[in-house]
């Protein structure tokens, strides 16, 4: 299964030609849901399973998210980001 190009937008800085679905997922699910519009997170809510976006959410960090994102999914998914670490 290919990416759709109307996800371009969401992954810009990305060839999606030489993304892979299983490989890039946390990738792409974390873009999609921090960037995406309606149709982008229908896209990847078909492609991937609850159990593989709350992982994507938990395995990423805080930081890597707009807080009104983060905020938004962490709701719907009862899930958070891992705690940024400090030095």
């Amino acid at each position: 299964m290919k990416i759709p190009r109307f996800i371009q937008p969401f992954l810009w800085s990305y060839d999606l030609s030489s993304l892979d679905l299983e490989n890039n997922k946390n990738l792409i699910i974390q873009n999609i849901l921090n960037l995406g519009n309606a149709q982008a997170t229908a896209w990847l809510k078909k492609t991937y399973t609850p159990k593989e976006i709350k992982n994507a959410i938990r395995q990423s960090s805080k930081s890597e998210w707009s807080q009104k994102s983060i905020n938004l999914w962490s709701l719907v998914y009862k899930v958070s980001p891992k705690k940024e670490t400090r030095f």
